[in-house]
């Protein structure tokens, strides 16, 4: 995977679809915890039918540092991400939700722990400190068995507490040359498979719960996430 020119620190990728009771909150919180940082916002869409796309750019021409790439339909997550680091020009990649259970407040801190030498971070919520609130019983086995599948298949990724955290932050060597391809819900077990790295952090976080929207999970996305471990586990 090949990048544009570096011309800023960080490159902030957020796919969306369908977030545009979202978008104008997150964007406006981003700029705000980044301020004094030279970075730049990607909005991956994927044909959103709420207007999401429009919103991004609108903010995009407020801000000056927003970029919006429209998809044609709902081609998932992780192929979203894949299209962000090709567009991005930061030394710093980092990816996040935009239905506002990330929070964006927490992107200066991973970037610290980058600047101390840590090519990978991850916003974590299972190290101490980290938790999730809102989940039922059932959303919350689905996690832990993630996770569980995670670690059995790819012996890389055991001594990370949060390998399938969908927000997270890396150096652009880590993946520079390496072929992404994943196209389903999760690309963080790919990056650490497939990724040129070091040193790995957690940083704690509690996962909010959704506010407005709709969650993107549904079974096709899991049996997706089990294709992808098995097929990492294949290449080994």
């Amino acid at each position: 995977m090949s990048f544009s020119r570096k011309t800023c620190e960080l490159s902030l990728i957020i796919p969306t679809y369908n977030e545009a009771d979202n978008i104008p909150e997150l964007i406006e919180r981003v700029e705000r915890s980044l301020k004094g940082r030279n970075f730049e916002v990607i909005v991956i869409d994927d044909n959103s039918e709420d207007g999401t796309a429009d919103i991004a750019e609108k903010l995009g021409a407020k801000y000056g540092n927003v970029k919006v790439l429209r998809r044609n339909g709902r081609l998932g997550l992780g192929s979203a991400v894949v299209d962000g680091i090709r567009m991005s020009s930061g030394d710093l990649l980092a990816v996040m939700d935009a239905d506002l259970q990330h929070p964006p407040e927490l992107l200066p801190k991973m970037m610290k722990a980058a600047e101390k030498g840590f090519d990978v971070v991850i916003a974590s919520r299972y190290v101490d400190g980290g938790g999730v609130k809102g989940w039922s019983y059932l959303r919350r086995v689905i996690s832990a068995g993630a996770i569980l599948l995670a670690h059995i298949l790819l012996p890389k990724v055991r001594t990370v507490r949060d390998p399938v955290s969908g927000f997270f932050l890396i150096r652009s060597s880590v993946v520079d040359g390496v072929p992404l391809n994943h196209s389903g819900y999760k690309i963080l077990p790919e990056i650490l498979v497939k990724g040129r790295y070091s040193r790995v952090a957690e940083v704690p976080y509690i996962l909010m719960p959704r506010r407005r929207g709709e969650s993107k999970l549904n079974s096709r996305e899991i049996i997706s996430y089990a294709l992808l471990l098995l097929k990492l586990r294949a290449r080994r």
